[in-house]
């Protein structure tokens, strides 16, 4: 389904290129279209991070608690 999707929005932009080639495009069209994907890139990369933080405090326990099950078994 992702390679479906990627090679639809290929697709897409192609399409798009050649609108633009054809100067049938406003620049400030595509400058919207950026700025929009940016927005939604940071947040994403946001939520990572907050995602990979809280792996990162549930990997540290875990490492913690066993340790403490290594111990028990000495």
């Amino acid at each position: 389904m992702v390679e479906f999707l990627k090679n639809a929005m290929d697709w897409a932009l192609e399409k798009e290129d050649q609108v633009a080639k054809n100067c049938d495009l406003k620049p400030d069209d595509v400058e919207k279209q950026i700025k929009t994907l940016e927005e939604k890139r940071e947040l994403l990369r946001k939520r990572f991070e907050d995602e990979d933080s809280e792996f990162a405090h549930i990997l540290s326990k875990l490492s913690i608690i066993k340790a403490h099950a290594i111990k028990c078994n000495n």
